[in-house]
């Protein structure tokens, strides 16, 4: 069984991955119009959970998390563009995270975040194909 804080963790990350995720799969929808990219933003959105939702939930402590304010960085965004890869790097690094972490209980888990993580490295492509088409 895995300990509290390894918990506490992978539910960090996957709200992290999930939030990031929805981010990009909002502006491929309604900016860009792009059915196909948002569609497989929302079906790894979708995939990016773990049965163990409860437990998860009982080990989040917002209130003690040392890093809860955010950096100068993370409050400036300069454009589009910059709001998109910052939200693919974090989507992407999340799952990172979890991918390891899940290695200690399920390597089927584990295969799974890896999967997810591939996708979005997949789709920055698109987003860059888009992006130097509409210069």
């Amino acid at each position: 069984m895995t300990d509290k804080n390894t918990l506490r963790l992978i539910d960090a990350n996957l709200n992290r991955l999930r939030e990031g995720i929805r981010v990009v799969e909002d502006i491929f929808r309604y900016v860009y119009n792009d059915k196909e990219t948002s569609s497989k933003l929302k079906s790894l959105r979708h995939l990016a959970r773990l049965e163990n939702y409860i437990e998860l939930l009982e080990t989040r402590d917002i209130k003690n998390d040392v890093l809860r304010d955010s950096i100068k960085s993370e409050q400036n965004r300069s454009d589009l563009y910059s709001i998109l890869i910052a939200n693919f790097k974090r989507a992407q690094e999340s799952s990172r995270v979890i991918e390891e972490f899940c290695k200690l209980e399920s390597i089927k888990d584990s295969e799974t975040f890896k999967y997810i993580r591939y996708e979005l490295y997949n789709l920055e492509i698109v987003l860059t194909k888009i992006t130097s088409n509409s210069k």
